[in-house]
């Protein structure tokens, strides 16, 4: 059940990241750009596990 919600939880984190980039990347701002990047990367790492 834990494993199931990690996974439900890392997914929605590489979804949100995807969506500041697609948001953010029309007005282009570097340190939310990276933010949505590191948190595209965390949630890999955690789905990863």
């Amino acid at each position: 059940m834990f494993k199931l919600l990690k996974k439900t939880f890392a997914v929605c984190m590489i979804g949100f990241g995807l969506g500041m980039l697609f948001v953010l990347l029309l007005p282009i701002c570097g340190w939310l750009f990276i933010i949505g990047v590191i948190v595209i990367i965390v949630g890999l790492i955690w789905l990863s596990c």
